[in-house]
């Protein structure tokens, strides 16, 4: 899948630094700033 720059990132859930589940949707109205990288130990 490939996301675009002003589209609507997918619904998706992952562990936060207390390791408790978070998904987007628990977010819904804040602020986000998703940020992705291709690959650990790459320039990005």
């Amino acid at each position: 899948m490939t996301v675009t720059i002003g589209q609507a990132a997918p619904e998706f859930s992952l562990p936060d630094t207390d390791g408790k589940q978070i998904s987007l949707a628990d977010l819904k109205g804040k602020n986000v700033v998703l940020y992705f990288y291709p690959k650990d130990d790459t320039p990005g």
